[in-house]
Protein backbone atom coordinates (compact mmCIF):
# COMPACT_ATOMS: atom_id res chain seq x y z
CA UNK A 1 0.00 0.00 0.00
CA UNK A 2 0.94 3.41 -0.19
CA UNK A 3 2.16 5.28 2.20
CA UNK A 4 1.11 9.06 3.14
CA UNK A 5 3.53 11.79 2.23
CA UNK A 6 6.15 13.08 5.03
CA UNK A 7 7.21 16.68 6.80
CA UNK A 8 10.79 17.40 7.53
CA UNK A 9 12.34 17.34 11.27
CA UNK A 10 14.56 20.39 11.71
CA UNK A 11 17.57 19.08 14.28
CA UNK A 12 17.20 20.52 17.69
CA UNK A 13 20.71 21.70 19.41
CA UNK A 14 21.47 20.21 22.66
CA UNK A 15 21.22 17.18 24.16
CA UNK A 16 18.75 14.83 23.34
CA UNK A 17 17.03 11.88 26.09
CA UNK A 18 16.74 8.91 25.67
CA UNK A 19 12.96 7.26 25.45
CA UNK A 20 11.18 5.57 28.88
CA UNK A 21 8.16 4.33 28.48
CA UNK A 22 5.26 2.54 30.37
CA UNK A 23 5.41 -1.46 29.63
CA UNK A 24 1.96 -2.83 30.07
CA UNK A 25 3.58 -6.37 30.31
CA UNK A 26 5.45 -5.43 33.14
CA UNK A 27 3.61 -2.37 34.42
CA UNK A 28 6.19 -0.27 34.47
CA UNK A 29 7.97 2.32 32.81
CA UNK A 30 11.47 1.50 31.29
CA UNK A 31 14.10 2.27 29.02
CA UNK A 32 13.77 1.74 25.14
CA UNK A 33 17.42 0.26 24.22
CA UNK A 34 16.92 0.61 20.39
CA UNK A 35 19.93 -0.05 18.40
CA UNK A 36 21.14 2.35 15.42
CA UNK A 37 17.50 1.57 13.43
CA UNK A 38 14.24 1.38 16.01
CA UNK A 39 11.94 -0.73 15.27
CA UNK A 40 7.95 0.24 16.10
CA UNK A 41 4.44 -1.83 14.82
CA UNK A 42 1.78 0.32 15.26
CA UNK A 43 -1.99 -1.99 14.75
CA UNK A 44 -3.45 0.42 11.90
CA UNK A 45 -7.50 0.93 10.84
CA UNK A 46 -9.91 -1.31 9.75
CA UNK A 47 -10.92 1.06 6.93
CA UNK A 48 -15.08 0.70 7.48
CA UNK A 49 -15.40 4.40 8.62
CA UNK A 50 -13.21 7.97 8.61
CA UNK A 51 -10.67 8.69 11.47
CA UNK A 52 -11.82 9.76 15.02
CA UNK A 53 -10.32 11.21 17.36
CA UNK A 54 -9.33 7.97 19.22
CA UNK A 55 -7.66 6.83 15.95
CA UNK A 56 -5.66 10.47 16.05
CA UNK A 57 -5.23 10.25 19.74
CA UNK A 58 -3.43 6.70 19.16
CA UNK A 59 -1.41 7.72 15.98
CA UNK A 60 -0.27 11.09 17.82
CA UNK A 61 1.41 8.96 20.34
CA UNK A 62 3.44 6.89 18.13
CA UNK A 63 4.54 9.63 16.07
CA UNK A 64 5.67 11.33 19.62
CA UNK A 65 7.91 8.34 20.07
CA UNK A 66 9.02 8.37 16.49
CA UNK A 67 10.30 12.25 16.84
CA UNK A 68 12.01 11.33 19.83
CA UNK A 69 13.37 8.44 18.87
CA UNK A 70 14.42 10.04 15.32
CA UNK A 71 15.83 13.33 18.20
CA UNK A 72 18.32 10.67 19.34
CA UNK A 73 19.48 9.83 16.06
CA UNK A 74 17.95 6.61 15.18
CA UNK A 75 17.07 5.38 12.26
CA UNK A 76 13.19 4.17 12.32
CA UNK A 77 11.35 0.98 10.84
CA UNK A 78 7.98 1.98 11.41
CA UNK A 79 5.18 -0.71 10.50
CA UNK A 80 1.94 -0.16 10.18
CA UNK A 81 -0.95 -2.20 8.58
CA UNK A 82 -4.58 -1.89 7.57
CA UNK A 83 -7.13 -4.10 8.01
CA UNK A 84 -8.83 -4.34 4.99
CA UNK A 85 -10.49 -7.64 5.22
CA UNK A 86 -12.27 -8.03 8.29
CA UNK A 87 -15.86 -8.86 9.64
CA UNK A 88 -16.76 -5.21 10.44
CA UNK A 89 -15.97 -3.87 6.84
CA UNK A 90 -17.81 -6.52 5.48
CA UNK A 91 -20.56 -5.65 7.74
CA UNK A 92 -20.74 -1.95 6.81
CA UNK A 93 -20.32 -2.55 2.95
CA UNK A 94 -23.49 -4.69 3.32
CA UNK A 95 -25.29 -2.36 5.47
CA UNK A 96 -24.37 0.74 2.98
CA UNK A 97 -25.46 -1.37 -0.35
CA UNK A 98 -21.40 -0.55 -0.94
CA UNK A 99 -18.77 -2.68 -2.54
CA UNK A 100 -16.20 -3.77 0.75
CA UNK A 101 -13.33 -3.03 -1.71
CA UNK A 102 -14.21 0.19 -2.31
CA UNK A 103 -15.78 0.96 0.74
CA UNK A 104 -11.89 0.17 2.41
CA UNK A 105 -9.86 1.81 -0.27
CA UNK A 106 -12.00 5.10 0.10
CA UNK A 107 -11.63 4.80 3.86
CA UNK A 108 -7.77 3.81 3.76
CA UNK A 109 -7.27 7.02 1.25
CA UNK A 110 -8.99 9.21 3.86
CA UNK A 111 -7.03 8.13 6.65
CA UNK A 112 -3.81 8.90 5.03
CA UNK A 113 -5.27 12.52 4.27
CA UNK A 114 -5.84 12.98 7.96
CA UNK A 115 -2.34 11.48 8.84
CA UNK A 116 -0.37 13.59 6.65
CA UNK A 117 -3.17 16.52 7.78
CA UNK A 118 -1.72 16.25 11.49
CA UNK A 119 1.99 16.05 10.62
CA UNK A 120 1.80 11.95 11.38
CA UNK A 121 5.54 10.92 10.17
CA UNK A 122 4.48 8.00 7.58
CA UNK A 123 5.25 4.38 8.37
CA UNK A 124 8.06 2.74 6.43
CA UNK A 125 6.07 0.33 5.16
CA UNK A 126 2.23 0.26 5.23
CA UNK A 127 0.40 -3.09 4.77
CA UNK A 128 -2.31 -4.28 3.90
CA UNK A 129 -3.90 -7.43 5.26
CA UNK A 130 -5.24 -8.33 1.35
CA UNK A 131 -1.53 -7.86 -0.03
CA UNK A 132 -0.30 -10.14 2.80
CA UNK A 133 -2.17 -13.28 2.29
CA UNK A 134 0.24 -15.44 1.01
CA UNK A 135 2.60 -14.94 3.97
CA UNK A 136 -0.54 -14.81 6.11
CA UNK A 137 -0.94 -18.52 4.33
CA UNK A 138 3.00 -19.66 5.24
CA UNK A 139 2.90 -18.30 8.74
CA UNK A 140 -0.41 -20.82 9.27
CA UNK A 141 0.95 -23.75 7.28
CA UNK A 142 3.18 -23.53 9.56
CA UNK A 143 1.64 -23.54 12.89
CA UNK A 144 0.04 -26.17 11.80
CA UNK A 145 2.76 -28.39 10.88
CA UNK A 146 4.38 -27.47 13.93
CA UNK A 147 1.18 -28.85 16.56
CA UNK A 148 0.56 -24.78 17.59
CA UNK A 149 -3.10 -25.14 15.32
CA UNK A 150 -5.68 -27.02 14.16
CA UNK A 151 -8.67 -27.46 12.16
CA UNK A 152 -12.45 -27.35 13.96
CA UNK A 153 -14.03 -30.59 14.16
CA UNK A 154 -16.68 -29.53 11.44
CA UNK A 155 -17.05 -31.46 8.17
CA UNK A 156 -18.84 -28.56 6.47
CA UNK A 157 -16.28 -25.32 7.52
CA UNK A 158 -13.24 -26.67 9.31
CA UNK A 159 -11.64 -23.63 10.27
CA UNK A 160 -7.70 -23.51 11.42
CA UNK A 161 -7.75 -21.87 15.25
CA UNK A 162 -4.66 -20.97 16.82
CA UNK A 163 -3.84 -23.51 20.96
CA UNK A 164 -4.13 -20.52 22.60
CA UNK A 165 -1.77 -22.26 25.15
CA UNK A 166 0.62 -23.07 22.70
CA UNK A 167 3.48 -21.23 24.00
CA UNK A 168 3.15 -21.49 27.63
CA UNK A 169 3.54 -17.87 27.85
CA UNK A 170 -0.76 -16.57 26.68
CA UNK A 171 -1.94 -13.63 29.38
CA UNK A 172 1.67 -12.18 29.90
CA UNK A 173 1.21 -9.24 27.78
CA UNK A 174 -2.15 -8.26 29.20
CA UNK A 175 -1.70 -9.49 32.50
CA UNK A 176 -5.78 -10.34 33.10
CA UNK A 177 -7.32 -12.96 34.69
CA UNK A 178 -9.46 -16.07 33.06
CA UNK A 179 -12.69 -14.22 33.67
CA UNK A 180 -11.30 -10.75 31.71
CA UNK A 181 -10.04 -12.47 29.17
CA UNK A 182 -13.02 -14.52 28.80
CA UNK A 183 -15.08 -10.92 28.53
CA UNK A 184 -13.15 -9.23 26.48
CA UNK A 185 -12.60 -12.13 24.26
CA UNK A 186 -16.67 -12.22 23.58
CA UNK A 187 -16.87 -8.88 23.19
CA UNK A 188 -13.79 -8.08 21.05
CA UNK A 189 -14.36 -10.41 18.04
CA UNK A 190 -13.70 -13.72 19.26
CA UNK A 191 -16.00 -16.66 18.82
CA UNK A 192 -16.10 -18.49 22.35
CA UNK A 193 -18.67 -20.51 21.60
CA UNK A 194 -17.89 -21.71 18.49
CA UNK A 195 -18.38 -25.56 17.99
CA UNK A 196 -15.43 -27.93 17.18
CA UNK A 197 -12.88 -25.77 19.03
CA UNK A 198 -10.53 -27.47 21.47
CA UNK A 199 -10.99 -24.26 24.42
CA UNK A 200 -13.47 -21.20 24.02
CA UNK A 201 -10.09 -19.28 24.23
CA UNK A 202 -8.87 -20.30 20.96
CA UNK A 203 -8.42 -17.78 18.33
CA UNK A 204 -9.11 -18.36 14.97
CA UNK A 205 -6.51 -18.04 12.23
CA UNK A 206 -8.12 -19.09 8.80
CA UNK A 207 -11.74 -18.71 8.30
CA UNK A 208 -12.68 -21.26 5.73
CA UNK A 209 -14.85 -19.53 2.32
CA UNK A 210 -18.81 -19.46 3.27
CA UNK A 211 -21.36 -18.44 0.53
CA UNK A 212 -21.85 -14.84 -0.60
CA UNK A 213 -18.70 -13.88 1.34
CA UNK A 214 -14.88 -13.20 -0.06
CA UNK A 215 -12.05 -15.81 -0.02
CA UNK A 216 -8.84 -16.42 -1.41
CA UNK A 217 -7.67 -20.03 -2.83
CA UNK A 218 -4.69 -21.18 -0.87
CA UNK A 219 -2.95 -24.45 0.58
CA UNK A 220 -5.21 -24.02 3.82
CA UNK A 221 -8.26 -24.47 1.49
CA UNK A 222 -10.04 -21.18 0.03
CA UNK A 223 -10.75 -19.04 2.95
CA UNK A 224 -9.62 -15.84 4.23
CA UNK A 225 -7.39 -14.86 7.26
CA UNK A 226 -8.45 -14.18 11.13
CA UNK A 227 -7.22 -10.67 12.76
CA UNK A 228 -4.83 -11.65 15.15
CA UNK A 229 -2.35 -13.64 12.83
CA UNK A 230 -2.64 -10.80 10.40
CA UNK A 231 -0.14 -8.72 12.25
CA UNK A 232 2.07 -11.22 13.60
CA UNK A 233 3.14 -12.25 10.26
CA UNK A 234 3.40 -8.58 8.93
CA UNK A 235 5.55 -7.50 11.83
CA UNK A 236 7.56 -10.57 11.92
CA UNK A 237 8.46 -10.73 8.00
CA UNK A 238 9.51 -7.59 8.61
CA UNK A 239 10.73 -6.65 11.40
CA UNK A 240 11.71 -9.89 13.19
CA UNK A 241 11.23 -10.79 16.58
CA UNK A 242 11.91 -8.96 19.60
CA UNK A 243 11.05 -5.32 18.09
CA UNK A 244 11.22 -2.36 20.04
CA UNK A 245 7.53 -1.54 19.84
CA UNK A 246 4.41 -2.90 19.49
CA UNK A 247 1.13 0.37 19.73
CA UNK A 248 -2.14 0.72 19.80
CA UNK A 249 -4.69 1.45 21.79
CA UNK A 250 -5.64 0.19 25.17
CA UNK A 251 -8.17 -1.67 23.84
CA UNK A 252 -6.40 -4.20 21.94
CA UNK A 253 -4.20 -5.36 25.23
CA UNK A 254 -6.60 -8.21 24.56
CA UNK A 255 -7.67 -10.16 22.68
CA UNK A 256 -4.98 -8.43 20.03
CA UNK A 257 -2.12 -7.77 21.19
CA UNK A 258 -2.19 -11.23 23.27
CA UNK A 259 -3.22 -13.17 20.50
CA UNK A 260 -0.18 -11.33 18.14
CA UNK A 261 2.34 -11.93 20.61
CA UNK A 262 1.17 -15.52 21.40
CA UNK A 263 1.14 -16.54 17.27
CA UNK A 264 4.40 -14.91 16.49
CA UNK A 265 6.51 -16.50 19.97
CA UNK A 266 4.64 -19.84 18.45
CA UNK A 267 6.03 -19.54 15.44
CA UNK A 268 9.18 -18.36 16.36
CA UNK A 269 10.21 -20.40 19.14
CA UNK A 270 11.51 -17.49 20.88
CA UNK A 271 9.91 -14.62 23.23
CA UNK A 272 9.48 -12.03 23.33
CA UNK A 273 7.39 -10.80 20.18
CA UNK A 274 7.66 -6.86 20.96
CA UNK A 275 10.08 -5.55 23.98
CA UNK A 276 7.76 -2.89 24.55
CA UNK A 277 4.07 -3.30 24.46
CA UNK A 278 2.78 0.32 24.94
CA UNK A 279 -1.54 1.52 24.69
CA UNK A 280 -2.93 4.80 24.46
CA UNK A 281 -6.05 5.81 26.06
CA UNK A 282 -9.00 5.89 24.83
CA UNK A 283 -11.19 9.53 23.72
CA UNK A 284 -14.62 9.81 25.07
CA UNK A 285 -17.68 11.93 24.05
CA UNK A 286 -20.38 12.32 26.31
CA UNK A 287 -19.42 10.14 28.88
CA UNK A 288 -18.70 7.13 26.88
CA UNK A 289 -15.78 6.21 24.82
CA UNK A 290 -15.14 6.90 21.26
CA UNK A 291 -16.19 4.58 18.68
CA UNK A 292 -17.52 3.37 15.61
CA UNK A 293 -20.37 0.67 17.44
CA UNK A 294 -21.98 3.81 19.14
CA UNK A 295 -21.61 6.15 16.91
CA UNK A 296 -20.35 8.94 19.20
CA UNK A 297 -17.37 9.93 16.81
CA UNK A 298 -15.57 13.39 16.16
CA UNK A 299 -13.79 12.85 12.57
CA UNK A 300 -10.78 14.20 11.77
CA UNK A 301 -12.04 15.14 8.25
CA UNK A 302 -14.85 16.78 9.97
CA UNK A 303 -12.54 19.21 12.10
CA UNK A 304 -10.44 20.11 8.43
CA UNK A 305 -13.65 20.77 6.89
CA UNK A 306 -15.00 23.29 9.55
CA UNK A 307 -11.38 25.22 9.21
CA UNK A 308 -9.57 23.77 12.33
CA UNK A 309 -5.93 24.12 12.35
CA UNK A 310 -4.71 20.91 12.94
CA UNK A 311 -2.01 21.80 15.21
CA UNK A 312 -4.59 22.45 17.55
CA UNK A 313 -6.19 19.05 17.29
CA UNK A 314 -2.44 17.66 18.25
CA UNK A 315 -2.37 20.26 21.32
CA UNK A 316 -5.86 19.29 22.42
CA UNK A 317 -4.90 15.52 22.26
CA UNK A 318 -1.15 16.37 24.19
CA UNK A 319 -3.02 18.20 27.08
CA UNK A 320 -3.35 14.85 28.89
CA UNK A 321 -1.51 12.26 29.16
CA UNK A 322 -1.35 9.46 26.67
CA UNK A 323 -2.08 6.80 28.53
CA UNK A 324 -4.67 8.13 30.31
CA UNK A 325 -8.74 7.63 29.49
CA UNK A 326 -9.67 11.66 28.41
CA UNK A 327 -13.27 13.54 26.98
CA UNK A 328 -13.02 15.20 23.81
CA UNK A 329 -14.97 18.47 24.33
CA UNK A 330 -15.54 21.97 22.71
CA UNK A 331 -13.80 23.68 25.64
CA UNK A 332 -10.54 21.23 25.15
CA UNK A 333 -10.60 22.29 21.35
CA UNK A 334 -10.85 26.24 22.53
CA UNK A 335 -7.90 26.00 24.74
CA UNK A 336 -6.08 24.29 22.12
CA UNK A 337 -7.03 27.15 19.75
CA UNK A 338 -5.88 29.60 22.26
CA UNK A 339 -2.79 28.34 23.09
CA UNK A 340 -1.94 27.55 19.52
CA UNK A 341 -2.52 31.61 19.17
CA UNK A 342 -0.69 32.86 22.08
CA UNK A 343 2.37 30.25 20.95
CA UNK A 344 2.41 31.52 17.32
CA UNK A 345 2.35 35.11 18.57
CA UNK A 346 5.21 34.62 21.21
CA UNK A 347 7.31 33.04 18.47
CA UNK A 348 6.86 35.90 16.09
CA UNK A 349 8.10 38.27 18.82
CA UNK A 350 11.61 39.70 17.82
CA UNK A 351 13.63 38.49 21.26
CA UNK A 352 12.53 36.25 24.36
CA UNK A 353 13.97 34.52 27.13
CA UNK A 354 17.13 31.81 26.59
CA UNK A 355 15.60 29.01 25.23
CA UNK A 356 18.21 26.14 26.19
CA UNK A 357 16.25 25.55 29.81
CA UNK A 358 12.91 25.08 27.72
CA UNK A 359 14.17 23.35 24.87
CA UNK A 360 15.86 20.93 27.85
CA UNK A 361 12.92 20.31 29.86
CA UNK A 362 10.60 19.78 26.71
CA UNK A 363 13.21 16.98 25.91
CA UNK A 364 13.25 15.80 29.42
CA UNK A 365 9.28 15.70 30.01
CA UNK A 366 8.67 13.76 26.35
CA UNK A 367 11.31 10.88 27.13
CA UNK A 368 9.85 10.77 30.34
CA UNK A 369 6.87 7.96 28.98
CA UNK A 370 5.53 11.30 27.13
CA UNK A 371 4.31 13.52 29.55
CA UNK A 372 2.87 16.16 27.10
CA UNK A 373 1.28 17.97 29.83
CA UNK A 374 4.73 18.84 30.98
CA UNK A 375 5.84 19.70 27.71
CA UNK A 376 2.84 21.87 26.87
CA UNK A 377 3.42 23.73 30.88
CA UNK A 378 7.41 24.02 29.72
CA UNK A 379 6.46 26.46 26.36
CA UNK A 380 3.72 27.72 28.27
CA UNK A 381 5.82 29.52 31.08
CA UNK A 382 8.44 30.18 27.92
CA UNK A 383 5.31 31.94 26.10
CA UNK A 384 4.67 33.76 28.86
CA UNK A 385 8.01 35.12 29.87
CA UNK A 386 7.89 36.35 26.30
CA UNK A 387 5.43 38.31 26.47
CA UNK A 388 6.10 40.05 29.76
CA UNK A 389 9.49 40.80 28.17
CA UNK A 390 11.89 39.14 29.77
CA UNK A 391 14.53 38.41 27.44
CA UNK A 392 16.78 40.04 24.58
CA UNK A 393 18.03 36.96 22.67
CA UNK A 394 16.96 37.31 19.51
CA UNK A 395 17.50 33.97 18.22
CA UNK A 396 15.05 32.03 20.62
CA UNK A 397 12.05 32.32 19.44
CA UNK A 398 13.22 30.66 16.58
CA UNK A 399 14.70 27.71 18.82
CA UNK A 400 11.76 26.99 20.60
CA UNK A 401 9.82 26.95 17.85
CA UNK A 402 11.85 24.70 16.22
CA UNK A 403 11.73 22.25 18.82
CA UNK A 404 8.15 22.41 19.24
CA UNK A 405 7.91 21.54 15.43
CA UNK A 406 10.43 18.81 15.85
CA UNK A 407 9.39 16.90 19.29
CA UNK A 408 5.51 17.91 19.23
CA UNK A 409 4.88 18.19 15.46
CA UNK A 410 3.56 21.36 15.65
CA UNK A 411 4.46 24.02 12.81
CA UNK A 412 4.21 27.68 14.10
Amino acid sequence: MRTWSSVSLPRVPGTPRPLRLFDTSTGQVRPTAPGTTARMYVCGITPYDATHLGHAATYLAFDLVNRVWQDNGHEIHYVQNVTDIDEPLLERAERDHDDWVVLGLRETALFREDMEALRVLPPREFVGAVESIPEIVEVIAKLLADGAAYRAEDPEYPDIYFDHAATGRFGYESNYDGPTMSRFFAERGGDPDRPGKRHPLDALLWRCARPGEPSWDSELGAGRPGWHIECSAIAVNRLGMAFDVQGGGSDLIFPHHEYSAAHAEALAGTHPFARHYVHAGMIGLHGEKMSKSRGNLVFVSRLRADGVDTGAIRLALFAAHYRSDRAWTDALLTEAQDRLLRWRAAFALPAGPAADGTVARLRDHLADDLDTPGALAAVDAWVAEAFQHKGTESEAPAAVRTAVDALLGVAL
